[in-house]
């Protein structure tokens, strides 16, 4: 999941090299906070966050394939 995230974000960003993910287990969920440079945050939310739901629903989808709850939180 942390790959998947890493590689739409960096297709959607000018600045690439400044995306970073980091994984976080809770109980029942695992969190994945999306950080990049402070320019490219509105590219990853989109216009009235369009961007961001595609996001969380692929990765929300991918980890249905194993039964795990996620979360995608962007974080500038």
């Amino acid at each position: 999941m942390k790959e998947l995230i890493t590689v739409i974000a960096r297709r959607l960003v000018d600045h690439p090299e400044d995306v970073r993910v980091v994984e976080i287990e809770k109980e029942h969920l695992i969190v994945y906070e999306l950080t990049v440079h402070p320019n490219d945050v509105g590219k990853v939310i989109g216009k009235q966050g369009r961007i961001a739901k595609a996001i969380r629903t692929v990765v929300t989808s991918a980890a249905a394939r194993h039964q795990k709850r996620v979360a995608v939180d962007i974080v500038s």
